[in-house]
């Protein structure tokens, strides 16, 4: 058993998957998706469903590993933004090698602060360095890092 992906459903699944790839550096792993039939109806529990998107190889990993899937849905349900105390999936995480470098390449690329970049020592594992903003689409990412 392995992991494989995390789906981001996006108003604008062109646009975040840029975010994306221009701050972390992800990969496009083709084809591009253009799915609907009664086949992703019945997978999905929805009716006349039809999405478009993309996969995308995360950091750090070979080929083969984990990717962000980014989609929009034909009829896409827009809700409000989470809290980081939201219950379910809250945020998704990259561990950098600066915090600060890698938050100002997000919010120059649209991303928006949430928390402020904190740092506290923990005795034995060393400092870790870590922040929460929103990506263009409100979804809340934490950025982090371990000195010794």
């Amino acid at each position: 058993m392995k992991f494989l992906h995390t789906n981001i459903v996006a108003k604008d699944w062109k646009n975040l998957s840029r975010f994306y790839i221009d701050v972390f550096n992800c990969t496009v792993v083709p084809p591009e998706r253009n799915l609907k039939g009664s086949w992703l109806d019945q997978a999905v529990g929805l009716e006349n469903a039809q999405l478009q998107g993309v996969h995308l190889a995360l950091p750090g990993f070979g080929e083969g590993g984990p990717t962000l899937e980014i989609f929009t849905y034909e009829n896409t349900t827009i809700r409000n933004p989470l809290l980081a105390n939201h219950s379910g999936f809250a945020h998704i995480a990259f561990e950098v090698d600066d915090v600060e470098v890698a938050l100002d390449k997000a919010l120059k690329n649209g991303a928006t602060l949430l928390g402020q970049v904190t740092s506290k020592s923990f005795e034995g594992r060393g400092t870790l360095t870590f922040v929460y903003f929103r990506d263009p689409e409100s979804n809340i990412v934490e950025l982090l890092s371990w000195k010794k």
